[in-house]
């Protein structure tokens, strides 16, 4: 795989993943469902800018330069340790609803995640820190929809966003 074919393919999944959570997000009947869909949508979309950037830049110079890629998402570990520590939750009526949302979101998560672990491993090594960020993202973002699957299935309520500080990613 080249560069420009893994970033053009980046760019369908991102933008797959970005379409996935707008539908969970206008279709969720959880007010901080809701807010944790529009918050990956914020970083996903994010994630199609840097792209397209990079796209840009290769086409234009023929090369790539990685820049800084920031996340609105906390890393997994502030997660689960978020998760651990969780007091308050919300109740939602129909949570199969809400679980098939996120299994969804969790699928697309989980195929981007192994398309940028699989772009790491076949990219040459100067061409590989621009996606190595992605798989940390995509990790984290897992890790908040799995904590959501576990919330909704397990007690059938919602896992609270406002533990997170969204601003340390």
């Amino acid at each position: 795989m080249d560069i420009e074919s893994a970033i053009t393919t980046a760019l369908q999944f991102e933008n797959r993943v970005v379409r996935v959570y707008e539908d969970a997000a206008r279709n969720t009947l959880d007010p901080a469902g809701r807010r944790m869909f529009e918050i990956l949508v914020k970083d996903e979309r994010s994630h199609v800018n840097y792209l397209e950037s990079k796209l840009g830049e290769w086409r234009s110079t023929g090369r790539v330069t990685p820049a800084k890629l920031s996340t609105l998402i906390p890393n997994r570990e502030r997660i689960e340790e978020a998760v651990r520590k969780l007091r308050s939750r919300m109740a939602t009526s129909k949570p199969e609803k809400e679980l098939a949302l996120l299994r969804r979101a969790l699928e697309v998560e989980v195929d981007a995640g192994d398309f940028y672990r699989g772009v790491v491993r076949e990219l040459p090594a100067e061409d590989r820190p621009l996606f190595q960020r992605f798989v940390e993202i995509e990790q984290g973002h897992q890790a908040i929809v799995q904590a959501e699957i576990d919330s909704v299935s397990g007690l059938g309520f919602w896992f609270d966003m406002r533990e997170f500080d969204l601003e340390a990613g």
